[in-house]
């Protein structure tokens, strides 16, 4: 089925979408012009391979190509990932591999971060290293509401130490502009892919004060057992932490998530943790896990780091705040996802779907990710196609808070590629990853015959 085929289909999808609170407006299709009319170059220097993709309008069905930067496996990434994030100030951040790697500056300079001989004088294991051998790794980083990088990297191989499986907490310490980092021995033999978040404090616990705690859960732990889950109050030392039982014990406790007239921060725009973290910050403070509690519930994680459960059914795992106080939830049910986007701290929802009904058989991969400031929402989307090779694409709706439909529909790479995740694969494209620049740019993960590791793509042309 070709592209512009599902262009239709998206656009019919596009109608049946459904929306309860405030209503959706009508537009009037035939005053519309194609949104790339008012696209420009945001910057001339294109810094690496430049990328032509398909992007389609979804309110004229028309297509055009649009300029986009490719970045591979060079640039912070490994055989099979990458992890992306992005800061307020701009930056892009990638540790699909052993170490961080960042650009100020859209991709045309890059710097990385090697954990030098000796760790922070406040390690509580203090073990030294040797610089660029700790083994192949894989890693996760944020950056919290108060501009600090938390990341962590896992190296499961031996390396220059004659050592596996070694947890390096490194942390962007934004109030000294430096970098720091601790070795961290892991109770469980096998970590697997990491997901870190930050828990918004300030925090008071047995473990002790901070501005904020971070949450790093393995992976292979935590959707197997409740476990795997390692706690820090200062990013560089980290102890083991219980989940609940899923089945409850916890004590119940109110919390309230409507911060409409909250003055928040853009830091709200970039501090969110990959999806499969299933979880998210809390303005007031705290951590959420949506639908966590067999019965539906929720559990919170409070500023003590103690274990509570809410009474909250929420639409989905997978929750997000913006910088408006806008809630943004993203499920899927075969082969549709519908976003529910709440005004309200989650009692009333506007959803809109995404229907790829005959043009995927199957859902590889997604991610999202909203930008209040921006006033924009990506969902990107990684399907086994109809026709046989996976695709990529990502949707972009600009001016969500009056609109939901996504206005464009862009295809990353030839989407001629077969992957799947998991060790053992020669092809391999473990998860999606995606953040938004300031300017609102995306970032996006992808995979294609060009290269044979996962490559990434920075988004270089914009509307003024």
């Amino acid at each position: 089925m070709g592209r512009v085929t599902l262009a239709l289909l998206m656009a019919t999808s596009m109608l049946l979408a459904g929306c309860v609170g405030n209503g959706e407006g009508v537009i009037d299709e035939d005053n519309i012009r194609p949104i790339w009319e008012d696209y420009k170059l945001i910057d001339e220097r294109i810094p690496t391979t430049p990328g032509i993709f398909q992007t389609i309008d979804l309110r004229t069905n028309q297509s055009t190509n649009t300029s986009w930067a490719i970045f591979d496996a060079s640039n912070g990434g490994n055989c099979c990932e990458h992890y992306l994030a992005t800061s307020i100030h701009g930056t892009i951040m990638n540790i699909g591999g052993e170490y961080p790697v960042w650009s100020n500056d859209r991709g045309q300079e890059w710097d990385t971060f090697i954990p030098g001989v000796i760790p922070d004088q406040t390690c509580r294991t203090f073990i030294p290293t040797n610089p660029g051998q700790e083994g192949l790794g894989e890693g996760s980083i944020v950056q919290a509401t108060n501009g600090d990088w938390i990341s962590m990297s896992w190296f499961p191989y031996v390396g220059g130490d004659l050592k596996l499986d070694k947890f390096y907490a490194i942390l962007y310490d934004e109030s000294e502009m430096e970098w720091k980092w601790c070795y961290n021995r892991l109770t469980e033999p096998f970590y697997d892919r990491s997901w870190q978040v930050e828990v918004v404090g300030p925090i008071d616990s047995s473990l002790g004060q901070g501005e904020w705690a971070s949450l790093v859960i393995s992976n292979f732990w935590h959707q197997t057992q409740n476990a795997g889950g390692q706690i820090s109050v200062d990013g560089l030392n980290y102890y083991p932490i219980q989940f609940p039982n899923r089945g409850g014990s916890e004590p119940l406790m109110e919390v309230d998530l409507n911060f409409t007239n909250e003055d928040m921060s853009p830091y709200w725009d970039v501090n969110k943790p990959h999806k499969e973290m299933r979880a998210f910050s809390v303005p007031s403070g705290g951590l959420m896990f949506p639908d966590y509690f067999d019965n539906g519930n929720a559990a919170f994680l409070d500023t003590t780091l103690s274990w509570n459960e809410v009474d909250r059914q929420f639409p989905s795992e997978y929750c997000a705040f913006d910088s408006t106080a806008t809630l943004h939830c993203v499920s899927l049910s075969g082969t549709t996802f519908t976003h529910y986007m709440s005004t309200d701290g989650g009692w009333n929802w506007e959803t809109q779907d995404y229907n790829h009904t005959g043009v995927a058989s199957s859902i590889e991969e997604w991610e999202f990710q909203a930008n209040g400031e921006l006033d924009l929402f990506v969902l990107n989307v990684r399907y086994q196609s109809a026709d046989g090779p996976d695709v990529d694409i990502i949707y972009h709706v600009r001016d969500y808070s009056e609109d939901q439909s996504p206005d464009t529909l862009t295809y990353l790479g030839l989407g001629d590629l077969d992957s799947t995740s998991g060790a053992g694969n020669d092809i391999r494209f473990d998860f999606a990853s995606l953040g938004i620049l300031r300017d609102g740019g995306a970032v996006v993960a992808y995979h294609d015959s060009t290269d044979p590791d996962p490559l990434f793509a920075v988004e270089m042309e914009l509307p003024y």
